[in-house]
């Protein structure tokens, strides 16, 4: 008779196994993946209000005491407040998930994967091949197509294959949540280097400007990468359909497209004489709302999944 193995641990199971989304779990791994992790996603809220928090901090200071900075002073200060973003958010993360943390060095070998695919494929391939600052301008339709497939598929691929193919495999991911959580910190990975080029290429920052620009990529990104790792964790512990990931990779890419076309609509002032205007406020309202409604839904997704799990071997 052939034995049953657990789709998590894939260690024979002694006794009634139980199925879940067409897979076979041990007793331990499905309490594992069917388990309450609230914390996480207060952790993600957290990071969402003290990003905000941040922005007003050092917006208020610089409106304060109007600085002078220039030069390598300006390019450190800027380096350090494009980090900032990733430090927030991972570091709520590993103070709320107390029962039982992700390996701090996977979390972290994720988020540098994320930045090193950023800056040796992403930024070269939208900045290179496809220039895409040279049509963006076209008219409305090629801004929005270029956005989605360009830019989104783009980031929201390089995401997904920075978990897809590192800590996918192991063991450590075994929970539906640790895909987002992987996710979040790709995508802040890739974030990161965003910010670091934008402030290095611009030769520093204006400190208010730059900064909203700073937590809004970061907000946003961490969100479209929340997306596809969900997509992937429900991949790994249910069997979804072939067409289950790509969905995923598509509406994480359209809704990055999305956001970066209505990015500029919001933060562009009316055009006048004088040409137009930049006023980055809006955009920060828009990041934040942003991450807050994807990491809620992504929350009440989740939930929903625990709910109609069996809540006993043999259910």
């Amino acid at each position: 008779m052939d034995r049953v193995i657990c789709c998590v641990c894939e260690k024979p199971i002694e006794g009634e196994s139980a199925q879940m989304g067409g897979r076979t779990y041990c007793a331990g791994c499905l309490a594992k993946v069917t388990r309450n992790r609230a914390g996480l996603w207060w952790a993600s809220l957290l990071g969402v209000g003290a990003l905000i928090a941040f922005v007003a901090i050092v917006a208020g200071i610089a409106s304060a005491t109007h600085p002078i900075l220039q030069g390598l002073a300006l390019d450190v200060v800027g380096a350090v407040l494009a980090l900032v973003p990733a430090a927030i958010w991972l570091g709520f993360f590993y103070i709320q998930d107390v029962r039982e943390p992700e390996p701090k060095g996977l979390v972290l070998s994720v988020f540098v994967l994320g930045a090193l695919l950023a800056q040796a494929v992403g930024v070269p391939l939208v900045e290179g091949p496809f220039r895409v600052a040279d049509w963006l301008t076209a008219g409305v339709a090629y801004h929005i197509l270029g956005a989605i497939f360009v830019i989104g598929f783009t980031e929201q691929f390089l995401i997904y294959a920075a978990v897809r193919y590192s800590v996918y495999p192991l063991p450590e991911f075994d929970e539906r949540v640790d895909g987002v959580i992987y996710g979040t910190a790709a995508a802040l990975g890739y974030a990161t280097v965003l910010n670091l080029r934008f402030v290095l290429e611009s030769g520093g920052l204006d400190l208010v400007s730059g900064v909203i620009r700073i937590a809004v990529t970061a907000m946003a990104l961490a969100s479209f990468g929340g997306i596809v790792g969900y997509f992937l964790g429900r991949c790994k512990f249910e069997d979804e359909p072939a067409w289950w990931m790509p969905a995923g990779l598509a509406l994480a890419a359209i809704l990055d497209g999305l956001f970066v076309y209505f990015l500029g609509e919001v933060t562009t002032t009316a055009i006048t004489l004088r040409g137009g205007g930049y006023n980055p406020w809006p955009g920060l309202l828009l990041g934040g709302g942003v991450a807050l409604v994807t990491f809620g839904v992504l929350f009440y997704l989740i939930r929903r999944l625990r709910r109609l799990a069996p809540q006993a071997l043999g259910a």
